[in-house]
């Protein structure tokens, strides 16, 4: 059976504690390498998971001819100028969210990725692949729910160490990057277009200087989507999706758990239906469908342009709390 060689490019926690396990179960995966400007944090987080070299360089990994694929779960700020030099040195690019600091920024990636035409490039929005989202998708796009008229999310959980990356201003933290990107992908996946403009109330921690608290509305041709997301409130997530003759409920939308079920409910002409979705590893589905788009030389499940579009919508909410209005996003 073929496998794609990956190397890892950090050990950032995300990384280690879920993505790496989660793609060593794949089929067509085989992690060969990680890196760490740290050698021994490299060779530590290599012995531990069984990944068989370690560099102490991200340069020295993407210099390895073996490797194949690189997965790129580097703090924000690092997200671009990484997977650029990956992609100059031949590998295929699976880059964390959100994708860069601005849709600028963005734009230069798109940009890279079109010189290397024959490489894979791709956002790593894992939560797209589950199937509970594949089965929400399928159900609002058959009429299940009537005329889907408006998306309801929240995302949130508490975090004030000044020392993580969540919470550095400077290097892309903050709430609507990390977990807020969702909020934003989920209307623009669901609903199927973009949104032609957005409202939002940011509220800044004053010692960290990320937003702590952000509310949102984005307006579509056939509806809205609101909004919560927050690095300091309890945690919670949830999304409803609302349509005229019925809704879908997703219990735990974001973070399922690769251990049990997840349960959603579709709700239709008055009557529940308790959904029961297998047990599923979101980033193992991931990472096997990257590789496969590899094997197979076939367009990866998410263009790199939709990874731009959502950057559009976070820069457009960032502008809309400074002007303090609505702002318009160019079609």
């Amino acid at each position: 059976m073929t496998k794609i060689r990956w190397g890892i490019v950090s050990t950032a926690n995300i990384g280690v504690a879920k993505v790496i396990p989660a793609m060593l179960k794949g089929e067509h995966i085989e992690i060969a390498a990680i890196a760490s400007r740290d050698l021994a944090k490299a060779q530590d987080v290599a012995q531990k998971l069984g990944i068989p070299k370690a560099y102490g360089s991200y340069e020295a990994l993407l210099a390895d001819p073996t490797i194949q694929a690189i997965y790129n779960p580097l703090p924000n700020h690092l997200h671009v100028p990484i997977t650029i030099q990956a992609l100059a040195a031949g590998k295929h690019v699976l880059c964390e969210k959100p994708i860069a600091l601005s849709a600028a920024e963005a734009e230069q990636l798109v940009a890279a990725g079109r010189r290397y035409p024959q490489l894979k490039l791709m956002e790593a929005f894992m939560y797209r692949h589950h199937p509970q989202w594949q089965r929400a998708k399928a159900i609002v796009d058959a009429g299940g729910i009537g005329q889907l008229r408006t998306i309801q999310s929240i995302f949130s959980y508490y975090l004030t160490d000044p020392t993580n990356v969540r919470n550095q201003a400077d290097i892309g933290g903050g709430g609507l990057m990390d977990i807020g990107c969702y909020n934003i992908s989920l209307s623009r996946f669901i609903f199927g277009s973009e949104p032609s403009k957005v409202v939002a109330m940011i509220e800044y921690d004053p010692t960290l200087k990320t937003d702590r608290l952000a509310s949102g509305m984005l307006q579509f041709a056939g509806g809205t989507a609101t909004f919560t997301c927050s690095t300091q409130l309890t945690n919670y997530q949830r999304v409803q999706i609302m349509g005229t003759e019925g809704r879908i409920e997703i219990e735990i939308p974001f973070n399922a758990p690769a251990d049990k079920p997840c349960i959603m409910w579709h709700t239709v002409n008055g009557k529940t239906l308790e959904i029961t979705l297998p047990t599923a590893d979101q980033y193992t589905i991931q990472g096997e469908l990257f590789s496969l788009a590899i094997i197979n030389n076939t367009p990866v499940p998410t263009p790199i342009e939709d990874a731009v579009a959502n950057m559009r919508v976070i820069d457009a909410l960032v502008a809309s709390e400074r002007q303090g209005g609505w702002v318009r996003i160019p079609a």
